[in-house]
């Protein structure tokens, strides 16, 4: 598929070992101007490859887990690693708590599943492009996500210090505050919100939202129960 780059739209590629699927949601994304699907493949191999050829011209990568030579766990791991500015959207139709703790350990952009419709897969387009921070798991997933025990190695606790503003700020941005409202609750302007945004994501190490909620969780629970 030609892959030509369109800097006014969202362009992305779908992942899946059915073509029908494949079929399905270019038809249901079809008439999105917002949207250019630029490539396809057929399992995680293939991607990387397509990925490889150009990739500052994907933004989105829509995957499936279960896939031949390559599933969508170990993509998502390699194009966080190799490729962080694009983002992933995982569909798939598991919803048991390895495969969404897998995922979000992998730090995919969002997770929903097969049976949605197009509504909330044009929802979780827009939201995850809105900014690095943006995430999108559908609510049953989410559910789930909340209820998972992510452990964390003891010899790495506490090792990271955090100020109170910054402790402030964290807990608002798991609450998915916009760096704009974060200002307004906390009185501060919105350039001293980034600065801490920055400095807390340089501290521990987080790549989005759903990394930075998987952190707070492991280390610093308290601060999701206000």
């Amino acid at each position: 598929m030609k892959m030509d780059k369109d800097t006014s739209k969202t362009n992305l590629i779908i992942v899946d070992d059915h073509q029908m699927f494949i079929d399905g949601i270019k038809t249901m994304l079809r008439y999105e101007k917002s949207i250019q699907i630029v490539g396809e493949a057929l399992n995680g191999e293939e991607a990387l490859k397509l990925i490889e050829t150009n990739p500052k011209n994907i933004d989105i990568v829509i995957a499936d887990i279960s896939m031949p030579v390559m599933g969508g766990i170990e993509l998502t791991k390699r194009i966080k690693s190799d490729y962080p500015h694009i983002k992933v959207l995982v569909l798939s139709m598991y919803k048991d708590e390895e495969i969404v703790r897998e995922i979000a350990m992998a730090e995919a952009e969002g997770y929903i599943l097969k049976n949605i419709g197009k509504d909330e897969l044009f929802s979780a387009l827009k939201k995850i492009m809105q900014d690095d921070d943006a995430v999108f798991y559908s609510s049953e997933v989410a559910k789930i996500i909340k209820g998972i025990d992510f452990t964390k190695d003891p010899k790495e606790k506490n090792k990271i210090l955090l100020t109170k503003r910054e402790k402030e700020i964290l807990a608002l941005v798991c609450k998915e505050l916009t760096t704009k409202e974060i200002a307004e609750k906390l009185f501060i302007g919105t350039l001293g919100v980034e600065t801490h945004r920055k400095n807390i994501k340089n501290k521990i190490q987080s790549k989005n939202l759903i990394g930075t909620i998987k952190w707070v969780l492991k280390n610093m629970p308290e601060l999701l129960n206000d």
